[in-house]
């Protein structure tokens, strides 16, 4: 018998599932398949997610795969997982990603269910399954703490370095806080940096909210927050998760960004994940489309890699998807019009954004 058929296959709630969570602190696992960012997101959103863990003879379990399935008016899709960076499936090889993703797979390939979309770090035993193909790609970074802080400042570029000295000069301090309040703050700036610079809806403050709540349980959120002269110029959100230290949410003014705060919330996270002992720093995910964003990271990072989105199935959007989608796209453009009061854009985000995934 091959090693996967001798497992058994169990379909669980992967926010509270103890066997899980065992998976969720290994090799494969990352933020994003955490049980308490699973419970952010679904129950922001009011997803409903799930898992298939394979067990071994003993009951050991050794992969799994976790998804949401959404029925919206964009259609049906299955998502692992929504508003994700990534969500790689939690398996060490082909067999068993075969043997926990291979149903819905199978399925939505053939069109009996409707299209399965992951993301992962290139090198994952899904992206050489050919029922999957590849639809985007992103730069992910990452900064293993192999040292002290003496160490990381020495391999800092010299930009980088003369970036924090402007900083120094110009008066930037940073605060670690760890209240809700920060978290606030760092939202409002995450609004109106993506109406102003991207015309885009943020997620809302709920979200923000239900993450600080799952995560300062365990100590595992920290909002860093810059300010000159009192006056916030940036802020950056950043999460903890089995000794790794995520930075998800940042925004700054930028009218300030000549004074380089974001170098200085950069170095100190990098400073912060030393003092706690963690393994590392990961920077998340960049757009290859911003070009200015990934060359940042890369002053920081000492590890790059790709991260693929890959599909199985085609979506078939009728008509009233195709009209629903326009009208969500021209709803976007209107909301985050500068003209628009940021409170009302910022409550259009807190309605719409759940389409978007």
């Amino acid at each position: 018998m091959s090693i996967a058929g001798a497992l058994e296959i169990v379909t669980v709630d992967p926010a509270v599932d103890a066997r899980w969570r065992v998976l969720a602190t290994g090799p494969a696992a990352s933020l994003f398949t955490s049980p308490p960012w699973i419970a952010a997101v679904c129950g922001t959103y009011g997803f409903v997610p799930e898992a298939r863990i394979a067990l071994d003879p003993s009951g050991r379990p050794v992969g799994g795969l976790a998804w949401v399935r959404v029925e919206d008016p964009r259609g049906g899709r299955s998502i692992s997982l929504p508003f994700c960076d990534r969500a790689d499936p939690l398996v060490p090889d082909a067999a068993v990603w075969d043997a926990v993703a291979g149903p819905a797979i199978t399925a939505a390939t053939t069109g009996t269910q409707p299209p399965f979309t992951l993301r992962c770090l290139d090198g994952c035993p899904a992206t050489a399954d050919p029922r999957l193909r590849v639809v985007g790609e992103a730069a992910w970074h990452g900064t293993p703490l192999d040292g002290d802080l003496d160490g990381l400042r020495t391999r800092l570029s010299g930009t980088s370095r003369r970036n924090l000295n402007t900083a120094r000069r110009a008066g930037v301090t940073v605060e670690v806080r760890s209240d809700l309040d920060a978290v606030r703050v760092m939202h409002a700036l995450h609004v109106r940096l993506r109406k102003y610079k991207y015309r885009l809806l943020a997620q809302p403050v709920g979200l923000f909210e239900r993450i600080w709540q799952e995560f300062a349980i365990e100590d595992g959120v920290t909002t860093l927050v810059a300010r000159v002269d009192g006056d916030v110029v940036a802020a950056a959100l950043f999460l903890e998760w089995d000794g790794v230290l995520y930075y998800k949410f940042g925004a700054s003014v930028p009218e300030q960004l000549r004074l380089r705060p974001n170098d200085a919330l950069y170095w100190t996270a990098l400073g912060l994940a030393t003092e706690r002992g963690l393994r590392s720093v990961d920077w998340g995910l960049s757009d290859l489309d911003q070009p200015g964003l990934v060359a940042f990271k890369r002053k920081w990072a000492s590890v790059e890699r790709s991260v693929l989105t890959l599909r199985a199935g085609e979506p078939a959007p009728g008509p009233s998807q195709r009209e629903f989608g326009r009208s969500l796209g021209e709803l976007t453009s209107l909301l985050t019009d500068p003209r628009v009061p940021d409170e009302i854009t910022e409550r259009a985000g807190a309605e719409l954004y759940r389409y978007f995934c």
